[in-house]
């Protein structure tokens, strides 16, 4: 049984999250290979060396310099993105005819799919978020990716079957014209148990963990942000920059420790040990955070109103704290620490292995 996994380049979380997806069909006896944008292949050469990699086409998202959202962005850039998603059908179709693939399966990547294999799409997001000034537009990009997700044979979900789960109103949307099937929340920490709270007097912990991520204008911008605003806050932090193509490096400026990158298992010890983690409210990271046991405090990137939404759910739950962009300062961040918050912990049923067990069965 031959598959070819494609996560989308927009951010690493795609990547991310399609770990426990590529651990669960080589435990069930599968093999793999790995569709990936440059900027993706030292992690999963990190996580999965024997893994054969090729080359996908890149949609080279760059947002505004303030931001969009994103419902209203794809509007404005459907020209660009039908191109990039006709030319990724072209080479999926091309990588079954060539290689033989029984199965596909994209996270996110549009055309990603082919009428000679079985072909999976997997997306929390059936519903692109507006804010309220858009929201008659809501429906537009409903019907938009019910036409995206009609050419897959099925779509995975990664959240709780029962609502609202984690991503609330994105991932529970009636009417998707394939067969719909949750698989849980996805995370690579998902085989790991939480680390023990950070004591006070932990000379070893992080008083804030912060992870950048996320595409460039508004990435950069952030990191520069928390340089500034960790720089005033007291105690030891840390910033892992999210950069797993560029030169593993570390280094101190006053009280805050950088990272470039850090391996799965380093990444997981030094969030486990922070008393907060500042992060942007991207949905494999919320997943993530919630397998780490992590306290959060979520600043959404300006034009994503996906992540808008989840980190103000989270935040009227008493789960995390958002903090908007715009309002991200010594003083907020300061208050957000006075807050009591936990993560919902994610259930002990694994969903995923009889997902993987039952689309092996059909292939």
């Amino acid at each position: 049984m031959k598959i070819l996994v494609a996560p989308l380049d927009w951010g690493l979380g795609h990547a991310t999250r399609c770990v426990p997806v590529i651990r669960e069909f080589l435990r069930q006896g599968a093999q793999v290979d790995l569709a990936v944008s440059p900027s993706f292949s030292p992690l999963y050469r990190e996580m999965f060396p024997e893994l054969k990699q090729v080359t996908a086409p890149s949609y080279n998202i760059v947002y505004p310099k303030h931001g969009f959202n994103m419902g209203l962005w794809l509007l404005k850039n459907s020209a660009h993105l039908n191109k990039v998603i006709s030319y990724e059908h072209h080479y999926a179709e091309e990588m079954v005819r060539l290689h033989g693939y029984d199965l596909l399966l994209s996270d996110n990547r549009f055309g990603f799919y082919s009428k000679k294999a079985r072909s999976i799409y997997m997306t929390h997001q059936c519903r692109i978020a507006f804010p309220p000034l858009l929201s008659c537009l809501e429906g537009i990009g409903v019907r938009w990716h019910r036409g995206i997700m009609k050419h897959f044979d099925e779509a995975w979900i990664p959240d709780l079957e029962q609502a609202p789960g984690y991503a609330g109103l994105l991932s529970h949307v009636k009417g998707i014209p394939v067969p719909v099937k949750f698989v849980g929340p996805l995370s690579r920490f998902s085989e790991m148990a939480p680390a023990a709270p950070v004591a006070e007097d932990d000379s070893q912990g992080f008083n804030v963990v912060a992870v950048v991520s996320g595409v460039e204008p508004a990435r950069s911008q952030f990191e520069n942000s928390l340089k500034k605003v960790l720089a005033q806050v007291p105690g030891r932090h840390a910033v892992i920059l999210g950069k797993p193509a560029a030169e593993q490096k570390s280094w101190t400026e006053g009280n805050t420790c950088f990272y470039n990158h850090l391996g799965t298992e380093e990444f997981a010890r030094t969030v486990g040990r922070a008393r907060w983690v500042v992060s942007r409210g991207g949905y494999s990271t919320i997943m993530d955070m919630a397998y780490l046991g992590a306290r959060c405090i979520f600043v959404p990137t300006p034009g994503q109103y996906e992540q808008v939404v989840l980190a103000r759910s989270l935040s009227r739950a008493g789960y995390a704290v958002d903090i908007s962009a715009k309002d991200f300062e010594l003083q907020s961040l300061m208050q957000a620490m006075e807050t009591q918050v936990a993560l919902p912990k994610p259930p002990r049923e694994n969903l995923l292995p009889l997902a993987v067990q039952e689309v092996l069965k059909k292939v």
